[in-house]
């Protein structure tokens, strides 16, 4: 692995594999690994909050053996009380590592460039590249790791999720189709950059318009809040948009019968997705979740280790 995890891209398909034994081996003995980076620190900068990536990122370095240092947006204010290149260098004398939660995804780029110790996203408005790993390894558990010739289709807004889960498809070779509204298609460049990397694997990366075309031979379907952090305002015109790509029971009736229900969380419950399916028996959410502590830890495990 790189010396930094700011994209799935980053990575070769085998690298995500190997990451994924791993996840899977802390998973199974804890014990294991609680050594692992002692004495090591982790710088969590946090523009935006989290309750999965907070306590995943601060309890699993600790049960790697280290330990966490959260910096708030109050303490650092990026790029307005002091720029990101005196951050990078500031943390860097201090910590072995650093993740990052913030806006644009340019900042987490110059704090890669900039800090000489590894930097991890733990999410941008343009990429969420450790949730994507953490689905990954979700349905690699589910299907004993026969992840040939499956589809996934995400339904609703192209946005950052939507950018890491045709990234991890392409290196999969997992079929990627994200399903959304017109106007609301994933970023030009993110497409574009997931296709080119698709050609190595054989996967069919692609953009459409209708759900119940969309889902059709799913092994998996998922979605995701129709308003992310920051578009709150745009909350009810989009809440009109994006209703007919609810998902519910009809719309998981077209898919495999054996597909899996997939969100990143946190869930609005009765917009993108009913109380019935997020509950069902095919959902796998709560198990998503809980791999986002195990596929990070893998992820520093990796960065960090001496």
């Amino acid at each position: 692995m790189k010396k930094d995890f700011l994209s799935v891209l980053d990575l070769t398909k085998e690298e995500i594999i190997e990451t994924f034994k791993i996840a899977i081996d802390m998973k199974a003995d804890r014990k294991k690994y609680a050594k692992a980076l002692e004495g090591e620190a982790l710088a969590l900068i946090f523009e935006k909050p989290s309750l999965r990536t907070r306590t995943s990122f601060d309890i699993g370095i600790q049960q790697l053996g280290g330990y966490s240092l959260y910096l708030s947006p109050n303490e650092i204010s990026l790029g307005k009380r002091e720029s990101v290149h005196d951050v990078a260098k500031n943390l860097e004398r201090m910590v072995q590592g650093i993740m990052i939660r913030t806006f644009g995804h340019n900042i987490v780029e110059d704090m890669a460039k900039y800090a000489r110790i590894p930097i991890i996203n733990g999410l941008t408005d343009y990429s969420h590249p450790c949730q994507a790993m953490a689905d990954f390894l979700t349905i690699y558990e589910k299907r004993n790791g026969d992840l040939k010739g499956m589809k996934l289709v995400y339904v609703g807004d192209g946005n950052n999720v939507a950018h890491s889960l045709m990234d991890a498809g392409a290196k999969l070779g997992v079929n990627v189709t994200v399903n959304c509204p017109r106007g609301f298609e994933p970023n030009l460049i993110a497409y574009n950059d997931a296709v080119e990397a698709a050609k190595a694997t054989g996967a069919k990366i692609e953009v459409v318009h209708c759900p119940k075309e969309a889902v059709k031979n799913a092994d998996v379907v998922y979605t995701d809040v129709w308003a992310s952090m920051g578009q709150e305002e745009e909350a009810a015109a989009r809440k009109k948009i994006f209703m007919q790509y609810q998902v519910n029971d009809d719309l998981m009736a077209i898919a495999n019968k054996d597909a899996y229900f997939m969100h990143c969380l946190p869930a609005h419950r009765g917009d993108e997705v009913t109380d019935s399916v997020i509950d069902s028996p095919q959902s796998i959410v709560f198990d998503e979740a809980e791999n986002r502590l195990h596929v990070q830890k893998a992820i520093m495990y990796q960065l960090m280790k001496k």
